[in-house]
């Protein structure tokens, strides 16, 4: 009970500081790249960068929980998430939204993903095969910021092969999953399958959900704050995010979308499942083995806070109110236990008042 206790009150203490001073950190270096955007680049560019930040914002605010993780200095670190996940909602913009369909152009743009991660690699030239390519510099900046920061980091050198190695599967389903509905599947599940025997007790279209995750790139580099670091550790870490929290953040994220996607023709993961009891088993699976990952790594309170946080935030989105999706949504939170709860309900009143 008092490993409870301490857990709960941890958590209440990180949440509190999560929305009263790293939000507006968050916002702030938002705004450097709404402005950079706003005043460079040639308007096709300039669009997608500022429609990457005003509609996803979020994906900013839930990667900058790792700012507060121990040791790490908040505001140094939220400017590498914000730089490292404005450069993944931009490039999925242009790839998403542009009405353009080539994987090589796609396979090039998301090289800045690992050479953001990459300091000692040059840049690449990321607009090299598509039709817009002049940014006034916007994404070699997101780049360069993201290296900035890494530089900070004593331990980056044991992270690093995981970080990028995760970095890497992200820009490969990002390549496939862009592309033209004809191809798209066919496409993926012969890259899936290069990969899926390396992770049994997973779904094909599972492993293609924990690819699409930057909370692992976070936390790796966010331990990499730690001069005593061990390998490890750092081993340990790798392997409990991927796919485990990996899996668990973006499943929730396609779940919530499942419906909307079913009307817009766009890919979702949690679509290949058989009904409403398949997705809810598989989506309490990925809660559970999120748990048990969780319990080994250095700072358990902390991966276990987050873990109920994306419970929370997904769950409290008024997508899940339709009946099916509430069904689901209320049993997954019955099962979660009472502080996964309360944090739901907190994550409501937050976005009545539009801070979510």
């Amino acid at each position: 009970m008092a490993k409870a206790f301490a857990y709960t009150t941890s958590g209440l203490t990180l949440l509190a500081k999560f929305v009263r001073e790293v939000f507006p950190l968050v916002d702030q270096e938002l705004s450097v790249w709404q402005r950079f955007a706003t005043n460079h680049g040639v308007r096709e560019l300039a669009d997608q960068a500022l429609a990457s930040i005003n509609t996803k914002k979020f994906h900013c605010q839930g990667g900058s929980v790792y700012s507060l993780y121990k040791g790490v200095p908040t505001r140094d670190f939220v400017r590498l998430v914000v730089a490292l996940q404005t450069i993944s909602d931009y490039l999925d913009n242009l790839c998403d939204r542009a009405g353009i369909a080539d994987e090589a152009a796609f396979r090039q743009l998301h090289l800045a993903m690992t050479d953001a991660l990459d300091p000692d690699k040059p840049l690449n030239d990321y607009y090299a095969a598509y039709p817009f390519q002049d940014d006034g510099g916007y994404l070699s900046r997101l780049v360069t910021t993201c290296r900035q920061e890494i530089a900070k980091l004593p331990a980056y050198h044991l992270v690093k092969a995981a970080a990028l190695g995760q970095a890497t599967l992200y820009s490969e389903l990002q390549t496939y999953k862009h592309l033209a509905p004809s191809v798209r599947e066919e496409k993926m599940l012969t890259w899936i399958n290069r990969h899926l025997p390396d992770y049994p007790g997973i779904m094909p279209w599972e492993f293609a959900a924990a690819t699409g995750s930057t909370l692992g790139m976070f936390m790796l580099c966010a331990a990499a704050y730690n001069p005593t670091l061990t390998a490890r550790e750092a081993d340990t870490i790798a392997s409990a995010y991927f796919p485990w929290i990996n899996g668990l953040h973006i499943l929730l994220d396609y779940f919530i979308d499942e419906a909307e996607d079913r009307l817009t023709g766009d890919l979702n993961f949690v679509s290949y499942y058989e009904g409403s009891q398949d997705t809810l088993t598989r989506l309490s699976y990925f809660v559970q083995q999120a748990r048990i990952q969780a319990n080994t790594l250095p700072e358990s309170d902390f991966a276990l806070t987050v873990i109920d946080g994306l419970l929370a935030m997904y769950l409290s989105d008024p997508k899940t109110d339709p009946p099916a999706e509430r069904a689901i949504r209320d049993s997954l939170l019955r099962t979660a236990g009472l502080y996964p709860r309360f944090m739901y309900g907190l994550c409501r009143l937050l976005r009545k008042k539009n801070i979510l």
